[in-house]
């Protein structure tokens, strides 16, 4: 038995046979000639798997040496905190054109025992999908972005490297009276939105993104590429909401269009302090998760200077799915406050209040929707909250003071009701739904660079989170996983692993979360899938697994493994 027991071990080390690259790479510092060997290592890999030539290759790998290396790697940057240059940059960013590729810089990535981070719009608040504090390589996704619209099945195959803009062009071009809810800003990768949970201004009529999606292809640990029927309902559940990159590479989703009238309405009405804010405010609380479902009304809180003194604007940006008549009744009773009147709105296709909500002007041809706008970032930070009661307006008042003495920190109230109350908590790996009025993004954005104006924004964003902590949801203190926030909890992938993603984890996915690693530790033991939060496996008195590369006590194990196999054989 012993002698069996030791037999498994050798085999099992033996496979790694990158064993001592992985531990470079992982836990020790890396020297140029083992970079070069394992980049060597990887593209014969990637050769042999793809059964490519060498040039076929290169046209899909971009190394540090390569000219348009800055340009790929700088285009989906959407976060400028993380284009400095003392940020360490990937080793290789594999920019795949077919899904053979993907299943490639799988199996390949894992073979030289390098972290694979996975972009497809970049619009992770954190950088996640391209930043590491360990030599990586990025799977960019940016290239596989064919959307196929089926008007009749109501359906779409969307790549995850297309963007929303692309998305919602493909379906205007086939059908004027179906859309689909997803967000509103048009360079937004589709991979990670709808793996993400994903919502828009009709959350409140169709749910979330993820809500309306029926199928989806992904490539697992192994290289595999799998549909919904191959994968399982559980790992199906899992990428809906709980973050694809946790369990392998979405390849695609199959999308439910959703119908939408041939007239919508927009407006846009704003309040300072001195314009019964206040009132706006408490009453919007009140009437916005709770209204008709056709309608959303965002609710955004600034802090801006009239006059040379400092107040707060609040300002209502709403859609409407029908006709300003009947939107206009409709507030006249369920939200006076606001003073609604037919000239205040504007009737338009469903294509054209993308295009509104998107800050394009009135007219702008629905092409705009494919521009990638490559290159654009901002400095920012985003944070998130969810609130279940209403706030009062003695606590609103005091909000409105410390908005303004912080100065630039604001506030985005998203509106839930409607078809979020009605779906279970369980039935995506998303959990936020019955028993939230609304959800808050705290935003801050600047342009120029330094390290005294980072902390000044930073410290906002953490002193407004702080102000915050009486009115929003307790035990645990939710967060949505597409607004990003490192401060909730990172993960160093040691020993501790589990322990440290629970405490980001059930922030994220509540009841969720435990659901969440045992599909985690069943598609990916290794935990070769992983970034700063992504979901931990079961620590081993739980599941029997010990992911072997996830650390460096985990390494110092195989390699007495793989001493013992020496001396065994020898």
């Amino acid at each position: 038995m012993e002698m069996m027991k030791i037999s498994t071990l050798c085999s099992t080390s033996f496979r790694l046979s990158t064993i001592l690259l992985v531990l470079c790479f992982f836990n020790f510092p890396i020297t140029r000639a083992a970079s070069d060997s394992a980049y060597e290592s990887f593209l014969q890999c990637l050769t042999q798997q793809t059964n490519s030539s060498d040039q076929q290759i290169s046209n899909i790998v971009v190394t540090q040496t390569n000219s348009s290396y800055a340009s790929v790697l700088r285009a989906y940057i959407r976060n400028a905190r993380f284009n400095l240059s003392s940020t360490l940059k990937p080793t290789v960013i594999i920019t795949p054109l077919q899904e053979a590729h993907v299943s490639a810089a799988v199996i390949c990535s894992k073979q030289v025992g390098f972290q694979l981070k996975i972009r497809s719009g970049g619009h992770d608040y954190e950088g996640l999908s391209y930043i590491s504090d360990r030599p990586f390589f990025i799977l960019d996704m940016f290239n596989l972005r064919s959307i196929d619209v089926d008007v009749k099945d109501e359906s779409a195959w969307v790549e995850a490297g297309a963007t929303l803009g692309e998305l919602y062009y493909r379906i205007w071009q086939k059908s004027k009276l179906h859309g689909y809810p997803a967000g509103v800003c048009p360079t937004v990768g589709v991979g990670g939105h709808l793996s993400g949970g994903g919502y828009g201004n009709m959350l409140r009529k169709f749910g979330l993104s993820t809500d309306n999606v029926v199928d989806a292809k992904i490539v697992d640990v192994r290289g595999r590429i799998l549909d919904r029927k191959a994968m399982g309902e559980d790992l199906f559940w899992a990428i809906r909401g709980g973050g694809g990159a946790s369990f392998g590479v979405v390849l695609a989703y199959k999308i439910k269009l959703v119908p939408v009238p041939e007239t919508v309405t927009v407006f846009r009405a704003e309040r300072l302090l001195a314009e019964n804010a206040t009132d706006v405010v408490y009453k919007w609380q009140l009437v916005a998760p709770a209204t008709d479902d056709n309608l959303f009304m965002r609710m955004l809180l600034q802090p801006v200077t009239r006059n040379k003194k400092p107040t707060v604007r609040a300002s209502i940006v709403a859609l409407y799915l029908g006709g300003a008549d009947s939107l206009v009744t409709l507030l006249a009773k369920d939200f006076p406050e606001l003073g609604l009147k037919k000239e205040n709105v504007m009737e338009m296709s469903w294509i054209q209040s993308v295009l509104w909500w998107a800050n394009f002007d009135n007219g702008t041809s629905p092409n705009v929707l494919l521009d990638r706008d490559l290159n654009s970032a901002d400095f920012l930070k985003r944070k998130s909250d969810y609130v279940q009661k209403p706030i009062p307006k003695y606590s609103l008042n005091l909000l409105w003071k410390q908005m303004m003495e912080l100065g630039k920190i604001g506030l985005v109230f998203n509106p839930y009701g409607g078809k979020m109350a009605e779906i279970p908590a369980s039935e995506t790996a998303f959990p936020h739904r019955a028993g939230n009025l609304f959800k808050i993004q705290y935003s801050i954005s600047w342009s120029d660079p330094g390290t005294e104006i980072e902390e000044d924004r930073l410290s906002q964003a953490t002193s407004l989170y702080s102000f915050m902590t009486p009115f929003v949801s307790k035990s645990p203190r939710s967060a949505y996983l597409n607004y990003r926030d490192v401060d909730i909890g990172i993960n160093h992938h040691g020993e501790d692993s589990y322990a440290e993603g629970k405490v980001y984890g059930e922030k994220y996915f509540n009841g969720n979360f435990d659901r969440l690693v045992k599909v985690k530790t069943m598609v990916d033991p290794e935990n070769f899938f992983r970034n700063e939060q992504s979901i931990p496996t079961q620590p081993r008195s739980d599941s029997g697994v010990t992911p072997l590369l996830s650390s460096t006590t985990g390494s110092w194990k195989l390699i007495g493994g793989l001493l013992l196999c020496f001396f065994w054989r020898s």
